[in-house]
């Protein structure tokens, strides 16, 4: 079966037939390029999308992730990331293996069947011309042999004239003779074009397009057959990545298999046990006897001497923080400045101002009045600590030591924070020992570099180990007494010298029963009677051991100020004070002279020096 002998006569189609090959061969490879594009974006697809159903860091979703039904989905979009991989791959090996191959063959298969094409066109434009060859020596010996017998008989036609004479019948005859001569050249002419016409023919039909031909037919087969094998190449690729993206699935059905809803409930518990006990029930009240209604220990409300039910604390505040802040700071504060201060005087003589520069003078009750105010309109306040740990929260300041949280969730905190603090802690002693040892290598070889110029570095690394360590131990405490391996905290901190910021005396009254406030921190109930005690006792305790705030900085007095309004402090010219807060926006600046003696000044009137250091720790 060869294309030569059957097909010696169609070279048109066959040309038509192989430009169709090498069509579909092309087609092939734009298939298998859409295809790798289609894997690449469904990859990039899988990709955003498990990328956007991550728990995002430091949120309250990566808490969520400890439930091992969001685990499970955790590793099921880790094992979609790992699935998107294997379509990069398929993609990647369709571009290397069939591609790539496919485009150079393509490109190489175009040049040889235009060569061999070529070939054909021009064994087909030589037979042409030996055919007109012949053609052209037929038709010159068929018009001589015409010319001849026309001579022919025009010298039988002068021959057999009487009138003609001799000489005229002697030319003819000799014109005749040239004619016939002519018509024997051009049969022997005739004769051998046709001969070297019918030897080309034969080389034509029998040797030169059967040649041709077969190299087509075989061009063309391993067109065919780099087809097939681009195509089984296309589902090995596909193959390969199979037992890969069945791994994936099996870690999503493992990770499914895993997920354990009495764990999860569990964990629910310990995220939300509030360790508190249920409240007890709560005692009748007989309204039917004729006398003054009295208020159970138990009830939710108290009543006084009129009868009208008293908000109790955990509501709105009425604005008035002063109780948690030291007696010598309540003043300050209850009429620091509010309003822009007075501009600097023209001079730095005090004349320059006759009356002195007046602060903004607000509208303020009586110190006395607001006390007598707060003692009555607060009967549920039993303990300024648990005042103060409720407005902090208010006022979004979180207690360092998480007496916001119930007791179950404090523990929590504070055992998560002495962990971090134990990690930090470890890193700074390995921080530590990379030191030392680099130190000891600088000793023995003094060219590698200088021992002293990590000396500050240690130093201070040796300084971060000791606060970390000071830090931990404080937590510690905290949950130890959380725990009830301590003593009461009021006491812990007189025993400990870990704590000298606030030490305060213990009060039995506030260890009783607790009760949840709406703002997420917990007050207790108490008499009436027992909160005049706790108020007289725990108020001045609570500001006289408080610590004064610490210094950041130095100011020089550029003008003198009498302060005469509440909450200021009048300076000299000259004069160096301490600065403990500064300028707000409100253009006032707080200041201490001595440790009983502060408050603002104008910032305009005084120039700072802050101190970095002291103002960063």
């Amino acid at each position: 079966m060869s294309w030569g002998t059957e097909l010696w006569d169609q070279f048109d189609n066959l040309e038509k037939h192989t430009q169709w090959g090498i069509d579909i061969l092309e087609k092939y490879i734009k298939f298998v390029k859409e295809r790798t594009e289609i894997e690449l974006s469904y990859a990039k697809q899988l990709r955003n999308l498990s990328k956007k159903y991550q728990p995002k860091k430091n949120s309250k979703e990566e808490e969520e992730y400890r439930y091992t039904a969001c685990k499970a989905f955790l590793s099921t979009l880790n094992e979609m990331n790992d699935y998107a991989g294997q379509h990069e791959v398929v993609s990647e090996n369709l571009t290397s293996q069939i591609l790539a191959g496919l485009a150079r063959y393509v490109q190489e298969l175009k040049q040889e069947r235009k060569s061999h094409f070529h070939d054909g066109r021009k064994a087909q434009q030589h037979i042409e011309t030996c055919w007109k060859q012949l053609e052209s020596s037929k038709r010159r010996f068929e018009r001589d042999c015409k010319e001849a017998d026309r001579a022919q008989q025009y010298f039988e036609k002068m021959d057999a004239d009487i009138n003609v004479t001799k000489a005229d019948v002697e030319k003819a005859r000799q014109q005749a003779q040239i004619r016939h001569q002519m018509a024997e050249d051009s049969k022997a002419d005739y004769s051998s074009i046709l001969q070297k016409f019918n030897h080309e023919q034969r080389d034509y039909y029998h040797t030169h397009i059967p040649n041709i031909f077969q190299k087509i037919q075989e061009m063309e087969e391993r067109r065919i057959v780099r087809l097939g094998e681009s195509m089984k190449t296309y589902a090995e690729v596909d193959r390969q990545v199979i037992p890969i993206i069945g791994k994936c699935l099996d870690g999503i059905v493992k990770a499914a298999e895993c997920i354990d809803e009495k764990t999860d409930s569990q964990l629910v518990i310990e995220a939300y046990k509030s360790g508190f006990e249920p409240p007890g029930d709560i005692e009748f009240e007989d309204y039917t006897q004729p006398m003054k209604r009295t208020v159970s220990e138990n009830s939710l409300s108290n009543s006084r001497g009129d009868g009208k039910a008293e908000p109790k604390f955990g509501g709105k505040p009425k604005g008035k923080l002063w109780p948690f802040i030291k007696k010598n700071k309540l003043m300050s504060l209850l009429t620091s400045p509010h309003q822009p201060p007075p501009p600097p005087p023209a001079s730095a003589s005090p004349s320059a101002v006759p009356n002195g520069p007046q602060s903004p003078k607000q509208q303020k009750e009586p110190l006395s009045h607001r006390f007598n105010e707060f003692m009555t309109s607060k009967p549920k306040i039993h303990c300024f600590r648990s005042l103060k740990r409720g407005l902090s929260l208010k006022l979004g300041a979180a207690p360092e030591d998480f007496s916001n949280l119930p007791p179950e969730q404090r523990r929590k905190k504070l055992q998560q924070k002495v962990d971090e603090l134990n990690k930090e802690i470890q890193k700074e002693m390995d921080q530590r020992e990379a030191i030392t040892k680099m130190k000891d290598v600088y000793l023995k070889n003094p060219q590698m570099g200088d021992p002293a110029s990590l000396d500050h570095k240690l130093t201070e690394v040796i300084q971060n180990i000791d606060k970390l360590r000071l830090e931990a131990q404080k937590f510690e405490a905290w949950l130890a007494e959380v725990e009830g391996r301590l003593p009461a905290r009021g006491e812990q901190r007189r025993q400990s010298g870990l704590y000298d910021a606030q030490p305060a005396p213990a009060v039995n009254n506030c260890a009783q029963a607790r009760e949840s406030s709406p703002d997420g921190s917990y007050t207790e109930e108490q008499s009436q009677e027992s909160e005049v005690k706790v108020l007289a006792t725990d108020f001045d305790d609570e500001f006289d051991d408080e610590e004064p705030l610490p210094a950041i900085g130095t100011c020089k007095a550029l003008y003198t100020f009498d302060g005469q309004n509440e909450g200021t402090i009048s300076v000299v010219e000259g004069e160096t004070l301490y600065v403990i807060e500064e300028d707000k926006g409100d253009g006032w600046t707080r200041i201490r002279r001595n440790e009983d003696e502060e408050g603002y000044v104008p910032t305009s009137y005084v120039e700072v020096y802050l101190d970095k250091n002291a103002k960063d720790s």
